[in-house]
């Protein structure tokens, strides 16, 4: 009952396009209304503009008649648990009231579009920092396995290889549920020194695979000459310490493959990375120490490269502003994009052999001949089918 004896007040909740004005429409009396919401209390309508808004209300109102006899006796508020309407519509319209901004809906609305217009390409620039996630990992277990073994030090014959073989395990279980990873001609490693020439992607993701199988199933450490600006990244150094990694040195990498490891060179180095692109242009420039290193060494050259390595992980070095960072400052910040769950497959090729009379420059260019033959045969570029279709109808001609 309300004051006087007189009969409790039932509120109803206006139709779609009022959305958060409540109306107080007791039977028998005059129609009054407070916006949902709002701090001050209700009052009786004064002016001909509120007593018009009331008269439309109360009216929507009854064409919702049936929906608001259900409703009778609940006494509802804005704030009450029960009320059918959007939390979201009264907000808004409070916000409305609060900013003088109209179709603050529409506003949002096309917000909520924007957003989910441009997450997929958010997400395509996110996933390579999985890479960079993997290599932390990596080097978290190399830490705790250090501390664990601290105390058998003295009694292992070579500290770090339970600790190399478990990384190796992070690596290649990622590569295969990832990439579906392979690598074809592993046969052709040998058990002696050899220095591996490869081309090099957007990230040096397929070596990491490579790398990874060569220490399962050949029971090899596979060494790498890195760039130097990957020495100076936090936390990871003893990563680089325990998979031997070298700054690059002609008389580093001879003491390698003189002890008889492995040795792995990306003559494109960050150069090909960052602004080589899907036609997989090698960018070796007049690099040629490597081949000095193998004929000082007297250790065969193999050719290597990963099909598919740029379409899973691809680089904006297209544009001339990174391109003149980079050569300039030798900033290498390109933006990467990409690491799509693509199909790799690593193709080892033919080993070139030491020979006593070749030249540097005859050695250098049988490497590059040979792993651009790889990418000519393994990798699909719109050019080499072009050119491959041309070659064989200039072959039926000549038959005919």
């Amino acid at each position: 009952m309300g004051p006087g004896g007189a009969a409790a007040p039932v509120w109803r909740r206006a139709p779609r396009f009022a959305p958060c004005l409540l109306l107080r429409a007791p039977r028998g009396s005059s129609a009054q209304y407070r916006p949902c919401g709002g701090g001050e209390e209700w009052k009786k309508s004064p002016g001909p503009d509120r007593e018009r808004s009331a008269t439309k209300a109360a009216a929507a109102a009854a064409a919702f008649s049936e929906t608001g006899e259900n409703m009778i006796g609940q006494n509802e508020t804005c704030n009450a648990e029960q009320i059918p309407m959007s939390y979201l519509t009264c907000t808004l319209y409070i916000l409305e009231g609060w900013t003088g901004v109209e179709h603050l809906e529409e506003y949002l609305s096309y917000v909520v579009y924007l957003t989910w217009l441009f997450t997929p390409l958010l997400i395509a620039f996110l996933l390579p920092a999985i890479i960079l996630v993997l290599l932390y990992i990596s080097i978290v277990i190399l830490h705790i396995y250090k501390r664990r073994t601290d105390l058998k030090e003295a009694y292992l014959n070579d500290f770090w290889d339970g600790a190399r073989q478990m990384v190796a395990t992070l690596w290649y279980v990622h590569a295969r549920i990832w990439n579906g990873y392979e690598v074809c001609g592993l046969e052709k490693i040998p058990d002696g020194p050899a220095l591996v020439v490869f081309y090099h992607g957007a990230t040096p993701i397929d070596f990491f695979y490579f790398m990874a199988v060569v220490l399962i199933k050949k029971k090899r450490i596979l060494h790498i000459v890195a760039d130097h600006f990957v020495f100076s990244l936090p936390g990871f150094k003893l990563l680089l310490d325990v998979f031997s990694v070298l700054h690059g040195t002609q008389e580093e990498c001879g003491k390698a493959l003189t002890k008889g490891h492995l040795l792995a060179i990306a003559p494109g180095g960050v150069r090909e990375a960052l602004f080589s692109n899907e036609n997989y242009i090698l960018i070796w420039g007049n690099r040629k120490g490597f081949a000095q290193v193998a004929i000082d060494a007297k250790v065969p050259i193999i050719p290597m490269f990963t099909q598919n390595v740029r379409e899973s992980i691809r680089s904006l070095g297209g544009l001339r502003l990174f391109r003149l960072m980079y050569e300039y400052l030798r900033l290498p910040v390109v933006p990467l994009y990409g690491n799509f769950p693509v199909k790799l497959r690593t193709y080892v090729g033919d080993p070139i052999p030491y020979k006593t009379n070749v030249t540097v420059d005859e050695l250098a260019d049988k490497a590059k001949t040979a792993v651009q033959s790889l990418i000519d045969k393994h990798q699909k570029i719109p050019g080499n089918v072009f050119r491959a279709v041309m070659e064989r109808f200039q072959t039926r001609e000549k038959e005919d």
